[in-house]
């Protein structure tokens, strides 16, 4: 073995695990969950007996311990044995609802939502967009004004990821005045007066996970479920969104992995004109140029995360990292769908999901284009 930390055996084990899972509890069924449009909740619980959900999260949290890179050697597995992008957000939501409780929660946080979600017994969400407000987080609009022993929280959030299904949902509030310093996180459950589902979303990809709109009128959340100090969310949300933006470049560069192998495989059994595809030049020089998009933005994208993991905070280059995978993808999948020809079309071929999948990893997360503007200012790239 290398000295690479993302190649030890034990990453190399736990992708194998990942696979194995995938190629037995997922693939035969996601044509199924896609039409559904909802991935089934058992399979929470069957991913958490596996030891898959706790991966990365302390032991101490109801964890399966490890770190980030654990969790992104599982994630590269599940998505070579055939999970789709949409899969893992629907399955994999505790990712980004979690990391705020398990950095400040209070141990009755800890008991309520962590340890369940890492069971799979509850399904939690993250409530941060706002309809035209997008990647504008410090424009937050919905408010929690404090009432005693309570917040009252009105307002709305769109977008939401296992929002239709969520038994909590980790949402960002304004208990403040304007701009950033006015947000904090409150955690708001299922079946509290007042908050609704309003409507779930259809979308182009992510088919099997369900997206929804959800609605605050005067909804009354208990001041033990806010998250950290009051006013203190919008820095705790920006050390989650480091470890989003580093996850969502590494599916990226895993899922144009798994494009390119499927793409290879077809270019070798398909015969046209007497000779495999495979042995033509410009098919040739098409798989080495994924290879070489693939191979570049993952090694930038685990060069930033072992900082990350270290206890850096390269937030530039995390964007960067995120941009430079999310465009690989877009090319891999484009031309994977292009060298399977007709097929390619087809609802049947896996590269036609993946390629209706990868669209989201140019916005979710933060789309490319505000990334970018914040990396500028960063770097000091303006007047």
């Amino acid at each position: 073995m290398t000295g690479d930390p993302f190649e030890t055996e034990e990453r190399q084990a736990l992708r194998d695990t990942g696979r194995r899972f995938a190629e037995r509890e997922i693939a035969p069924h996601l044509d199924d969950w896609e039409r559904d449009g909802l991935i089934p909740r058992e399979l929470s619980k069957t991913a958490a007996a596996a030891g898959l959900l706790g991966v990365g999260y302390p032991e101490a949290v109801g964890g399966e311990g490890g770190d980030f890179v654990d969790y992104t050697a599982l994630v590269e597995g599940l998505v070579a044995g055939g999970a789709s992008a949409g899969l893992l957000a629907g399955l994999f939501t505790h990712s980004v609802s979690l990391p705020h409780m398990v950095k400040l929660g209070t141990p009755d946080q800890i008991e309520r939502f962590v340890k369940p979600a890492l069971l799979g017994e509850k399904i939690g969400s993250l409530g941060v967009t706002e309809a035209d407000i997008g990647s504008d987080l410090p424009a937050t609009r919905t408010t929690a004004r404090r009432d005693g022993d309570h917040y009252v929280v009105n307002g709305a959030k769109m977008f939401i990821t296992s929002g239709a299904r969520a038994d909590f949902v980790t949402t960002l509030v304004r208990t403040g005045d304007a701009g950033a310093q006015g947000l904090s996180i409150l955690v708001i459950e299922a079946g509290t007066l007042g908050f609704t589902v309003s409507r779930k979303l259809d979308k182009m990809g992510w088919l099997c996970s369900d997206t929804a709109e959800l609605v605050f009128e005067d909804c009354r959340v208990p001041v033990e479920n806010l998250v950290g100090p009051e006013n203190g969310g919008f820095a705790l949300l920006m050390f989650q969104l480091m470890s989003e933006r580093l996850s969502l470049a590494h599916q990226a560069a895993a899922v144009a992995q798994r494009c390119l192998d499927l793409t290879v495989a077809h270019t070798k059994s398909r015969v046209t004109f007497g000779r495999p595809l495979i042995s033509r030049q410009a098919v040739q020089h098409r798989l080495v140029e994924m290879r070489q998009r693939i191979e570049l933005s993952r090694t930038y994208s685990r060069s930033i995360t072992a900082r990350f993991v270290a206890g850096e905070q390269p937030v530039a280059e995390t964007c960067m990292a995120k941009i430079a995978a999310a465009d690989a993808c877009s090319y891999v999948v484009d031309q994977a769908a292009q060298l399977h020809g007709s097929t390619g079309f087809m609802r049947e071929t896996e590269v036609e999901r993946h390629y209706r999948d990868s669209r989201v990893f140019r916005i979710g997360g933060g789309a490319s284009e505000p990334l970018a503007d914040w990396t500028a200012r960063i770097l000091g790239y303006t007047e």
